[in-house]
């Protein structure tokens, strides 16, 4: 309940271990991502670069009117620039956007064909724009600007990775995954020895604090039960008998727990009953009766606050309501009673007929399951009475008859199952 860490030393290396794996992929993941956009910022950068330095060569009047008077692509100027650059392509656009001047180098043919038909953006003055295509080839685009700072026309390198450049890029990013990888696990390593002492000493206070809770818990329950009672054997009787049940109705670990705590709790708000009507031996009046039914709203008051108790909460509250909604404090029926409340009331009844009371004789087994079978779709639910039936007299014959040793010793073990597998090993050494 505390930690989902395991505890059982093989399984707790194992557990680290695979953390530290899959930790060192994510890091060395990440880390290969952050080379890889590195590199294609550099070589963005370098296309860019170009193409700032390309474009100059049109930054004079002359030849920015020669260029919109002459559209020819085999211009000598713009061929001779195009061989001197980087680029495998330039273009030049005019303001609406129309290819003025077009030239593109020999070697240009492995040059994926998107590159001269992607439309891209147009930027303002003193903007730029670039795009990758196809992870080899870059667009950059940077206006040509006339004496007043205006857009008169707009240039556009297209700059493709040579073969070596690209395997370069690869090459860095998978040196640096493996890097970062070796250097995060030997990290690890290093520092495993120390993580896994933490972790122990975390597991250990952890189980300390749990064992002190579950004392307290007990402890509680006792002290409540023995107010009306002259034994809290009860108390453990109907823990054991809820959790039987409720792993044959298949409830999950979760819902046990809670179960657990709402059982050795479902009469803890009995403290605030006065005690001339909880130990009156008779007949409760109507308004003694009224003032008994606050023993459930009391019980959800006082462990509200407490984030370990209030789990027990449905149970203390509820264990009073009824299937056909005659029940008490709210009068809800059927599902609308959390289940582990359904669950209780059968349990709680049933070792009520089974026990001695100084006004009663305890029931025969059938007798006292012919009253829960006659109570179903009434005071409980149907497919609960239907599954107890099945298991309550092996329940009955392990612990209706036990005395407060056995009893302590089952609970624990139930208790170290499902709250600390620290707990739960050693009762199953003690046991062998």
């Amino acid at each position: 309940m505390f930690t989902d860490i395991p505890q059982n030393p093989n399984e707790l290396h194992r557990y680290l271990i695979s953390r530290f794996l899959v930790s060192g992929i994510l890091i060395s993941v990440l880390i290969g991502g952050l080379v890889y956009y590195w590199e294609s910022w550099r070589v963005e950068s370098i296309a860019f670069d170009l193409a700032v330095v390309s474009a100059k060569h049109f930054d004079t009047p002359e030849m920015r009117e020669l260029i919109v008077a002459n559209r020819q692509s085999d211009h000598l100027e713009f061929a001779a620039l195009l061989e001197k650059s980087g680029f495998v392509g330039i273009r030049i656009f005019d303001l609406s956007e129309k290819v003025l001047i077009e030239s593109w180098r020999s070697d240009a043919i492995n040059t994926p064909p998107s590159a001269g038909t992607h439309l891209h953006d147009f930027p303002k003055p003193g903007k730029t724009h670039s795009n990758w295509l196809n992870g080899e080839v870059i667009q950059v685009v940077i206006p040509l600007l006339d004496s007043n700072r205006a857009a008169e026309a707009y240039f556009e390198g297209v700059y493709r990775l040579d073969a070596e450049m690209q395997y370069t890029i690869k090459h860095q990013v998978r040196s640096a995954v493996l890097t970062a990888f070796v250097v995060v696990i030997v990290a690890m390593s290093l520092l495993y020895p120390v993580l896994l002492g933490l972790t122990k000493r975390s597991l250990s206070l952890s189980n300390s604090l749990l064992d002190s809770n579950l004392e307290l818990l007990q402890a509680l329950g006792s002290a409540i039960a023995k107010r009306d009672a002259d034994t809290d054997l009860h108390n453990y009787r109907v823990t054991l008998y809820a959790v039987k049940l409720a792993e044959a109705m298949n409830m999950n670990r979760a819902q046990i727990e809670s179960l657990i705590v709402g059982a050795f709790l479902h009469d803890v708000g009995k403290i605030g009953i006065p005690d001339q009507i909880l130990l009156k031996p008779g007949r409760l009046t109507e308004e003694e009766f009224e003032i008994m039914k606050t023993h459930v709203t009391l019980g959800a008051e006082i462990i509200q606050d407490s984030h370990w108790l209030k789990q027990a909460r449905d149970v203390v509250l509820f264990h009073h309501e009824k299937f056909d909604g005659n029940g008490y404090p709210h009068g809800i029926r059927s599902n609308n009673i959390p289940l582990d409340a359904r669950l209780f009331a059968v349990v709680d009844v049933f070792d009520a007929l089974m026990s001695k009371r100084p006004y009663k004789e305890p029931l025969l087994l059938e007798e006292a399951l012919k009253v829960l079978r006659d109570g179903a779709g009434v005071h409980f639910d149907p497919e609960v009475v239907h599954i107890f039936e099945v298991v309550a007299p092996e329940l009955y014959g392990k612990f209706g008859q036990a005395d407060r040793n056995y009893l302590q010793v089952s609970l624990k073990a139930i208790t170290g199952k499902y709250f600390s597998m620290r707990q739960y090993e050693k009762y199953e050494n003690t046991a062998r």
